[in-house]
């Protein structure tokens, strides 16, 4: 409780909190996340360093949607000073979505400007899951995509389906 005021305190006045202090907060807070994450069967966590929880992969497998049977991989980088700053995640696997871009940056607001600290590892993983099951055109990375969705659903389904199964969507659209 006392390292919680102190944090309180410095934010309010500007002070900074030494970084061995915020690295065993956030150390703490992450432990609390991923012990408490609550994993649909459609999704799994994998730590490749064990001794590493700041590090770690999110697959998520649809059961439906335009998504449903692809598998879509998500690295998770979490800082230091998290919870007071957001994860970042990028998606790595290839991807035909309004949201997500060809190089995986993701459009999803609670991982920039509507962050907050009460916000958890299990909260970006239910908004990686509702992206996945409603794309949303009015806020793309994807121009290319959120245009296609908004104007020919049926198209975007197959183009969907085309990148899940490695093809090219067309050479106007592959790069997104």
């Amino acid at each position: 409780m006392l390292k919680l005021k102190q944090r309180i305190k410095a934010r309010k006045t500007g002070e900074q909190i030494s970084s061995k202090s915020s690295a065993a907060a956030a150390l703490l807070r992450i432990t609390k996340d991923i012990n408490d994450l609550k994993l649909p069967k459609t999704c799994s966590v994998n730590f490749p360093d064990p001794n590493n929880l700041f590090s770690f992969k999110l697959t998520i497998t649809p059961d439906e949607g335009y998504y449903k049977k692809g598998s879509f991989v998500f690295d998770f980088q979490v800082p230091d000073n998290y919870p007071y700053d957001p994860p970042k995640v990028k998606c790595e696997t290839e991807i035909y979505h309004p949201n997500i871009d060809s190089d995986g940056n993701i459009c999803l607001n609670i991982l920039r400007e509507d962050w907050k600290p009460v916000l958890s590892i299990d909260s970006v993983v239910c908004g990686l899951q509702y992206l996945l099951l409603e794309p949303n055109p009015e806020d793309p990375l994807n121009k290319t995509a959120a245009e296609v969705f908004t104007m020919d659903e049926v198209t975007f389904a197959k183009n969907v389906k085309s990148v899940m199964r490695k093809a090219r969507v067309g050479v106007a659209k592959a790069k997104q």
